[in-house]
């Protein structure tokens, strides 16, 4: 017989399908071989796939994987994994706990169809620029800085839009992915995310690159409360606010695609 599995594909930093960052969402009941859990996240070909299970005791389980290898935390995922539970799987919750590899990460229902995530600060700190960085991405960032991911910033929101990077030569670099920023013309910040490493040559709207983001641009700009725009081709749009320690990260979310993995 068969194994179903439940999955939903949600557009998260979007209010309107086609929009902000697609990511798979799959509920199960326990879970399956990390080979079994690669292959689907292959299959579905989206930058991630949040798999949740219900934890009867702490809330929720969740693991991110991308097409190439699972991953340590993933913003747009976690938002698409609340806007199920919300909307499918716990009507009526108006608070999830998921216990992840990077610790226990809460979303909260706000109004408007708004969620807020509360995730671990990242601060980057000033590295010299790795070599090749300039001819992988075609630009030579002004200030380069390093988190998990490499933080490439730029003088304007027009050269972080002009970017046209070498996704092999990006590969070929010592790093997780790069985000490329600039202070934004209507939003405070603007940034672009690049991760071809982990098999994702542009993630459309990164939430986790926001733990590193925003306490950078909060410095740089003496405030908490940052609207941020990520301008890939899809682009969204996120609420933040910087908390010391954590970071908030507010987006909408809204589903494009329910079915079943027959497995």
């Amino acid at each position: 017989m068969p194994t179903r599995l439940r999955v939903y594909q949600v557009d998260a930093f979007s209010s309107q399908v086609f929009g902000g960052n697609p990511a798979a969402v799959c509920p199960l009941d326990t879970w399956l071989p990390d080979d079994v859990l690669q292959a689907i996240a292959l299959e579905n070909n989206l930058s991630e796939t949040a798999f949740v299970m219900r934890d009867e005791v702490r809330g929720w389980q969740i693991r991110w994987f991308t097409p190439a290898q699972e991953v340590d935390l993933c913003g747009h995922a976690t938002l698409a994994s609340a806007y199920i539970l919300f909307t499918r799987l716990a009507p009526g919750l108006e608070r999830a706990q998921f216990n992840s590899r990077s610790g226990p990460l809460v979303v909260t229902q706000g109004e408007d169809g708004w969620m807020e995530m509360d995730f671990p600060s990242r601060p980057p700190e000033p590295c010299v620029p790795p070599e090749g960085l300039a001819e992988a991405l075609g630009a030579e960032p002004r200030e380069t800085l390093m988190s998990r991911d490499l933080v490439a910033v730029f003088d304007s929101e027009e050269e972080v839009r002009a970017l046209t990077p070498d996704m092999g030569r990006l590969a070929a670099l010592d790093f997780f992915a790069v985000a490329a920023t600039a202070r934004g013309t209507e939003a405070d910040f603007v940034s672009r995310f690049f991760a071809p490493r982990v098999g994702v040559p542009e993630d459309p709207v990164t939430g986790s690159a926001h733990c590193t983001l925003v306490p950078y641009w909060a410095r740089e700009l003496g405030k908490s409360k940052l609207l941020a725009h990520q301008v890939s081709a899809r682009g969204g749009v996120l609420q933040c606010e910087d908390r010391g320690e954590r970071v908030g990260i507010a987006g909408q979310a809204v589903l494009y695609m329910e079915g079943h993995i027959i497995l």
